[in-house]
């Protein structure tokens, strides 16, 4: 095919220029005359003139009349007899000869001719290759995947992957795994060297991994590499890890971002509630789960009930191994109440200038959320941070007198520091809550709210 069909062909057949010269003669001559029609009118113009010694004689062309030699009156008496009377004007008369009205001919059928061989050399092409469509599919088919494989040899070696280990046990070990993408952004970038984790799921014990702490601590990077080398294992690569171990997944799940679809009515939380239905009825013991803020669309208390009932139906009807990046601490209780349920964290360290992302996920759950931290490295301006620490150290200590009040028996363990959805209130606290309208509160309402709530206890 390369010998025949030039390597940049035209969208259009009748366009021509599809076949190559030198592959028809016939077509190459066509070609040549119809490009160099103008340099060979002008040899025949030159031609008679030196034949007949009429300077003045022009070789033109119009629509009508075609080719022709046109000859001035006064030059009349020098015209040959072989010459074809075509047409008479004022001051000339126009002549032809045997030779113009075949180049003449020529000249015209060209272009169609041209474009009637390709269209014939283009069909034989066709039907030769289409008789040989089986064996090209098959050498196609192996080419791409000597291709994918060499590809994904190559990257395994360039960047130290290793080789997965698939077995019947159906636990998920990654140990020291890595982010394929993220990590060489990292090296390319030159800030900061990439942290390998270690991730160990199965369908028992640690069925469930709820992931706490900051935002921009890799709680969605530790999700997302999670899935990226379950993909890769399975589908033959080997994958971005120091050793991994799995079992075969049916389907990869993820709740991940938030988004909308204002043109079919769909709010963020909405979209995010449709996806994380289609997770629950859908998902088997074999699927790998992926969630991440669950319930974060809505009131708060509203957004921790879902994520909480979530999570316990999936340990109770599903047993999939799931990855559950939450701010929602509450839910670390979970790890107590619920025998598969493990709770983990991404390390923080504190200093004196504020806090830094050590990238590590370790067992336990975060003590914090740094929220406030994290909106002074985003550049919020100084006045806002530090109002933000105030409103949220009288939130706190509201919350502390609150739940100490509550506290009936002295003996019991010291409430948490924050308020969940667990804690006993009394009926007419309760009914008060349920009239408030939390999204329209403002932090001043709230507070007055506490002092009243607190006088009714």
């Amino acid at each position: 095919m390369e010998e025949t069909i030039v390597s940049e062909p035209p969208i259009s057949l009748s366009d021509g220029g599809v076949i190559q010269s030198g592959v028809n003669a016939e077509l190459d001559e066509l070609r040549d005359l119809s490009r160099n029609s103008k340099q060979y009118l002008a040899q025949i113009e030159q031609r008679e003139r030196h034949g007949t010694g009429i300077g003045s004689l022009k070789v033109k062309f119009n629509s009508i009349f075609g080719y022709y030699l046109e000859v001035s009156k006064p030059n009349l008496h020098l015209v040959p007899a072989d010459y074809e009377r075509k047409q008479t004007l004022v001051n000339a008369e126009r002549f032809t000869t045997p030779e113009l009205k075949e180049y003449e001919a020529k000249i015209l059928d060209a272009q169609e001719k041209i474009v009637e061989i390709e269209r014939r050399m283009f069909a034989e092409l066709r039907t030769a290759i289409a008789a040989e469509a089986k064996r090209i599919r098959q050498t196609a088919l192996a080419l791409a995947e000597v291709d994918v494989l060499a590809g994904l040899a190559h990257i395994a070696a360039l960047r130290n992957y290793c080789r997965a280990v698939l077995d019947e046990s159906g636990d998920l070990e990654i140990v020291e795994g890595r982010h394929p993408v993220i990590e060489q952004l990292e090296v390319a970038g030159g800030s900061e060297r990439f942290v390998p984790n270690d991730l160990y799921l199965n369908s028992s014990t640690h069925a469930i991994l709820v992931l706490t702490g900051p935002n921009m601590g890799g709680k969605s990077t530790y999700l997302r590499q999670a899935a990226l080398i379950v993909i890769l294992a399975q589908m033959g690569s080997f994958v971005p890890a120091r050793a991994a171990r799995l079992g075969l997944v049916d389907r990869v799940f993820t709740r991940i971002g938030a988004s909308d679809n204002l043109a079919r009515g769909r709010s963020t939380f909405m979209v995010e509630m449709t996806e994380t239905a289609a997770i629950l009825h859908t998902a088997t013991a074999r699927s790998l789960i992926l969630l991440d803020e669950v319930g974060r669309g809505t009131a708060t208390y509203d957004g921790l009930a879902i994520a909480w009932a979530a999570v316990e139906y999936l340990h109770a009807r599903t047993r999939a191994k799931t990855l559950f990046a939450t701010h929602y601490f509450e839910l670390t209780e979970l790890a107590d109440l619920l025998s598969g349920v493990k709770n983990y964290h991404v390390s923080v360290k504190e200093t004196g200038g504020g806090i830094v992302f050590l990238r590590k996920v370790e067992p336990g759950a975060a003590d914090r959320s740094y929220g406030i931290e994290v909106a002074k490295l985003a550049g919020l301006p100084n006045e806002v941070i530090e109002r933000a620490r105030e409103v949220l150290a009288e939130h706190e200590n509201a919350e502390r007198r609150l739940t100490g009040h509550l506290a009936s028996d002295e003996s019991r363990p010291a409430p948490p520091a924050q308020l969940t959805i667990f804690t006993p209130i009394s009926q007419p606290v309760l009914e008060k809550l349920r009239e408030v309208d939390l999204n329209r509160l403002t932090p001043l309402e709230a507070l007055n709210l506490l002092a009243e709530l607190k006088k009714q206890i």
